[in-house]
C-alpha cells in the first residue's frame, strides 16, 4: 500500500519539554489512522506538525509526496485539518463560510459554489445554509468544521476529536462521513479519545505517549495481550462431558466454564470452532450461539499507555 505520511524521528521541543519524540510513522493511502493517548501526550502538536503549521526541532516527515520544511506550502494545500475550535465566521451565514473558505483553497468560483452544496448536504445543514453561524448548536459548528476542512478534497484530513461534545445523531453523521471519505481512497488521520469510535472506524492504531508506543490493527492487539477465545452458550447449561470433549479438540489450548457458557482459548479459532461444535453436537449438547469474545480496546489502551510514566 502506498504511504501517504512518513515520518522518521520526527520531534518537537519546547524548551525543556519534549512534546513529541522521535516519532516514527507511516500512514497508507484509503485508510483510517486512529492516533490514541492521554491528554497533554502531544497529538495535536503532532498534528500541528505533519500540517506544516509548526516546525520541528529534529526528524524528516513527508506527506502527501511532499517533504516538511521544504514544501510547506504544498502540504497546507494537499491536507485539511479540524482543530480544537471551529474557527468560523460565525455571523456570516454557512454558506458563505463555506464559498468563502474554498476559494482561499483556491477553487474557482463555480467549484467552490458546488462544493459548498455538496458538504453542506453531507452534513445535513443544507436547509440552514442562509443562516448565521452563531445561531447554530456546537454540533452543527463541528460538522461546518468538518465539511470546510475537506472543501478541496485533501488526500490527508486530519481530524482533532471530531465527535467531543457532539449529540449521537451529530456523531453518527461524522462517523458516517469518514467511512464515506475512506470508500473514495482518501486518508483519514484521525485522534480520539473515544475508544468505541476508534474500534470501529480504524484500519489500524498508534497509541502514543509523546512517542509511539505501539501500532496495529485492534484485533491484533486484542490478540497478542489477551488471546483469541470463544464462547459456546450450551442449553440449558454445559454438562461436565461437554467441557471433556471441549478440552480434548485439537488446536484448543484451555476452556473453562463462565456462566452458563463454555470459553475456550485457541490459535486458530476459524480453525477449530467447527471441530468444537461437531464434537459437542455429536454428544448430545444443544447450542444456543458460539460468538468471539473480545477484550475491549479499552482495556488494551490501559495495558499499553497506563504503565509508561
Amino acid at each position: 500500500m502506498r504511504s501517504v505520511v512518513r515520518t522518521e524521528k520526527l520531534t518537537k521541543r519546547f524548551g525543556a519539554l519534549t512534546a513529541v519524540d522521535g516519532i516514527d510513522l507511516e500512514v497508507h493511502e484509503g485508510e483510517v489512522f486512529g492516533f490514541l493517548g492521554p491528554n497533554g501526550a502531544g497529538k495535536t502538536t503532532t498534528l500541528r506538525l505533519l500540517c506544516a503549521l509548526i516546525a520541528p526541532t529534529s526528524g524528516t516527515a513527508e506527506i502527501a509526496g511532499f517533504k516538511l520544511g521544504r514544501d510547506d506550502s504544498k502540504i497546507r494545500a494537499a491536507v485539511g485539518i479540524l482543530t480544537e475550535q471551529p474557527g468560523l465566521y460565525e455571523r456570516q451565514s454557512a454558506w458563505d463560510n463555506l464559498v468563502f473558505y474554498a476559494t482561499l483553497y483556491g477553487l474557482p468560483t463555480p467549484v467552490a459554489r458546488a462544493q459548498a452544496e455538496r458538504y453542506l448536504r453531507l452534513m445535513g445543514l443544507w436547509e440552514r445554509r442562509t443562516e448565521p453561524v452563531v445561531t447554530f448548536s456546537r454540533g452543527m459548528k463541528q460538522k461546518m468544521a468538518i465539511a470546510r476542512a475537506a472543501l478541496h478534497e485533501p488526500r490527508v484530513l486530519f481530524l482533532d476529536e471530531p465527535t467531543t461534545g457532539l449529540d449521537p445523531d451529530a456523531a453518527k453523521t461524522v462517523r458516517e462521513f469518514i467511512v464515506a471519505l475512506r470508500g473514495e481512497g482518501r486518508t483519514v488521520f484521525l485522534c480520539t479519545h473515544n475508544l468505541d469510535e476508534a474500534d470501529r472506524l480504524c484500519d489500524r492504531i498508534a497509541f502514543f505517549r509523546h512517542r509511539v508506543l505501539r501500532i496495529a490493527q485492534p484485533d491484533d492487539l486484542r490478540a497478542e495481550l489477551y488471546g483469541r477465545a470463544t464462547e459456546i452458550r450450551l442449553l440449558p447449561k454445559p454438562r461436565a462431558e461437554d467441557l471433556v470433549r471441549v478440552q480434548a479438540v485439537p488446536g484448543v489450548r484451555e476452556a473453562h466454564l463462565e456462566n452458563g457458557s463454555i470459553v475456550v482459548a485457541s490459535a486458530d479459532p476459524l480453525r477449530t470452532n467447527p471441530l468444537l461444535v461437531k464434537a459437542l453436537v455429536d454428544g448430545g449438547a444443544e447450542i444456543a450461539f458460539v460468538t468471539e469474545r473480545r477484550a475491549h480496546l479499552e482495556d488494551v489502551y490501559l495495558k499499553i499507555v497506563e504503565p509508561i510514566e
